[in-house]
C-alpha cells in the first residue's frame, strides 16, 4: 500500500518511474554486451575492466532493489526518484572515468536520464537533478586535471554539457507542466462529459414521451423507459420486429418528410400514439430521432382538468340543491301523513319522495368526487374481510355468493373505501346476473407480486362500444343511474394505489378486476 508521501502522486507517476527503472536495467545490459563484444578495446587494462564489471553489477542490483521499492511504494516517490537519478549520475560519470573522461562521449547519456526524470517528476526537483549531474561532471573533470590527464582549458566541454543538462532539465520540466495541465484539462473534460451524459440520460428517462433513436438501417440505437412502457415490450434490434407500426410510419415519413404522420395504435398496450420524426443527419434517410406521444395520457390530463373545474361547480350546486331538496322531502312526508289524504295524493307524494331520494343519492355521488383523496390505508387480510362482506351482502340481498381467496392474501387499502367499491361492484354484478346461486362470485389470486380480486357475474358482457366509456363520469345505460358509480370506484382505487378495470372473460359473463398495490406511471 502507498504511504503518506506517495499519496500526492498518481499511479501514472509510479508506472513512469517503473519504466525508467526498466530502461536503466536494459541500458546496463546493452552497455555490458557492447563492452563484451568490443573485447576490452575501450578499456586500457584489466583493472579497469573489473571496475566496470563491479560498477555495472552494483547498478543492476540497485535497479532490482528499486523495482522492489516501486512495488511497495516505499520510500516516497520524490525520494526514490532522487536516489535513482543520483545512482544514474554516479554510474555514467564512473563510466566516463573508465573510458577516458569526457572525450569518450559517455557523458551525453546523462541527458535522457535527466529528461526522463524531469518528465515523470512534479517539476520541483528537476533543476536539482541537473545540478547533481553538473557537480559530478565538473568533479570528474577536476579529477582528470588533478591526475594530469587534462588541462585547465578543457573545462569548456563539461561546462557546455552542464548547460545542456540544465536546458534539457528545464525543457523536460516545462513539458511535464504542459502535459500535467493537459492531463488535468482532459480529466475535467471527461468529468464534464460524464456528467453531461448522465444529465442527458436522466432527462431522456424522465421525459413524458417515448424516445427512440433509429439509424439508417432501421436498428434501434437508444430508447428510454417510457418508450418501453408505451410499446409493451423492450424495443431492441430492428425496429420492424420490435415495433412494426412505428416502422411503417417511419418508412412513410422517409418517403415524404413534409407529410404529417398518422396516429398509430400499439398491439400489446392498445395505446394511441402520435409519432414525431426528427432527422439527425442531412436528409431523412440517416439517423432519426422518434418521439412517441401518448394521446391517452393527454386525454386523461384534459379530462382531469375538466373534471376538476366541473367538480368545483357541481359541489357548489350540490350544496345549494340539498337545502330546497330537504324542504321538498319534508313537505312530501307531511302530506303523506295527512289522515284524510286520498289515494291520488298518496301516490303523488310517493313520487315526490322517490325522486327526492334519487336526487339525494345523486348529490351524494357528486360530493364523493371531491372526497377521494381522504385515504387512511391499513393492512387488510382479504380472506377475513371478504368473508364478512359476503355475509353482509348476502343477508341484505338474500343471495348466495361464491368466494375463493388464499389465506395469506393481505393488502393495504382504506377499509371504508374498499367497502364502498365492493358494494358498488357487487350491486352492479347482481343487477345483471342470472340470479342463481354462485352467479356472482369473488376470486382472489396473485400475479407478478400483486394481489388481484375479480368480481365476476354470469350476466351478459358489456358491449364493446361501451367499454371505452365504462369508467367515464355521467355515463350510464340505466335510466335512473347517475353514471358516477364506476367512475368513483376507479378513482377510489387509484387513490389507494390500485387499478380497477373491466375484463371480458373468455367463457362469458362480465368481470371487474382490482389489482392492489399497483399504479402504472402516467408520465
Amino acid at each position: 500500500m502507498p504511504n503518506t508521501s506517495s499519496a500526492f502522486h498518481t499511479e501514472m507517476h509510479w508506472r513512469s518511474l517503473a519504466l525508467l527503472n526498466v530502461f536503466r536495467l536494459l541500458s546496463n545490459i546493452g552497455i555490458f554486451c557492447s563492452i563484451f563484444w568490443l573485447a576490452y578495446k575501450p578499456i586500457s587494462d584489466v583493472e579497469s575492466w573489473r571496475s566496470f564489471l563491479a560498477l555495472a553489477s552494483v547498478d543492476s542490483v540497485l535497479a532490482l532493489l528499486f523495482a522492489l521499492g516501486i512495488h511497495r511504494r516505499r520510500p516516497g516517490f520524490e525520494i526514490q526518484l532522487s536516489i535513482q537519478v543520483a545512482t544514474d549520475v554516479l554510474f555514467i560519470v564512473g563510466m566516463m572515468h573508465l573510458f577516458g573522461g569526457l572525450r569518450s562521449g559517455i557523458g551525453t547519456l546523462l541527458l535522457p536520464y535527466l529528461a526522463a526524470a524531469g518528465l515523470i517528476s512534479r517539476g520541483r526537483m528537476t533543476l536539482f537533478h541537473a545540478a547533481m549531474a553538473s557537480i559530478a561532471l565538473l568533479s570528474e573533470q577536476t579529477w582528470q586535471i588533478w591526475q594530469g590527464n587534462a588541462s585547465g582549458s578543457d573545462y569548456l566541454s563539461p561546462a557546455l554539457l552542464c548547460v545542456a543538462s540544465f536546458a534539457v532539465a528545464w525543457l523536460a520540466h516545462r513539458l511535464a507542466r504542459f502535459a500535467q495541465a493537459s492531463e488535468a484539462l482532459a480529466e475535467q473534460r471527461g468529468i464534464d462529459l460524464a456528467n453531461l451524459g448522465q444529465l442527458n440520460q436522466r432527462i431522456l428517462q424522465d421525459v413524458s414521451d417515448g424516445v427512440l433513436v433509429v439509424d439508417d438501417h432501421g436498428v434501434i440505437r437508444q430508447c428510454n423507459e417510457q418508450a418501453i412502457r408505451l410499446v409493451g415490450m423492450h424495443p431492441e434490434g430492428v425496429l420492424l420486429h420490435a415495433m412494426p407500426v412505428v416502422a411503417v410510419a417511419l418508412a412513410r415519413w422517409r418517403v415524404n418528410p413534409s407529410a404529417s404522420p398518422n396516429l398509430i395504435t400499439t398491439a400489446l398496450t392498445r395505446k394511441t400514439l402520435r409519432p414525431r420524426f426528427i432527422s439527425l443527419s442531412h436528409d431523412s434517410h440517416g439517423n432519426v430521432l422518434i418521439y412517441l406521444e401518448d394521446l391517452d395520457k393527454l386525454r386523461r390530463e384534459a379530462q382531469q382538468l375538466k373534471l376538476a373545474a366541473l367538480g368545483r361547480l357541481t359541489a357548489n350546486l350540490a350544496h345549494e340543491i340539498r337545502n330546497p331538496l330537504s324542504a321538498i322531502t319534508h313537505a312530501a312526508q307531511l302530506l303523506g301523513e295527512e289522515p284524510d289524504a286520498n289515494p291520488l295524493m298518496k301516490r303523488l307524494t310517493r313520487i315526490i319522495d322517490d325522486n327526492s331520494q334519487r336526487l339525494e343519492h345523486m348529490v351524494k355521488d357528486v360530493l364523493e368526487l371531491n372526497r377521494r383523496d381522504r385515504v387512511q390505508m391499513t393492512q387488510i387480510k382479504l380472506l377475513d374481510w371478504l368473508t364478512t362482506f359476503v355475509g353482509e351482502f348476502s343477508a341484505q340481498e338474500k343471495i348466495e355468493l361464491g368466494l375463493a381467496c388464499p389465506m395469506d392474501a393481505e393488502i393495504r387499502f382504506d377499509p371504508g373505501h374498499l367497502h364502498q367499491v365492493m358494494w358498488n361492484l357487487s350491486r352492479n354484478g347482481w343487477r345483471y346476473c342470472q340470479k342463481k346461486p354462485g352467479s356472482l362470485s369473488f376470486k382472489v389470486w396473485s400475479e407478478n407480486g400483486h394481489w388481484v380480486l375479480d368480481v365476476h357475474n354470469d350476466g351478459p358482457p358489456v358491449a364493446s362500444d361501451a367499454q371505452t366509456q365504462l369508467f367515464e363520469p355521467f355515463f350510464t345505460t340505466e335510466t335512473k343511474g347517475t353514471g358516477l358509480g364506476l367512475y368513483i370506484a376507479r378513482e377510489i382505487c387509484a387513490a389507494n394505489s390500485a387499478v380497477l378495470e373491466y375484463i371480458a372473460p373468455p367463457d362469458g359473463g362480465a368481470c371487474f378486476r382490482i389489482i392492489f398495490g399497483y399504479l402504472p406511471r402516467q408520465g
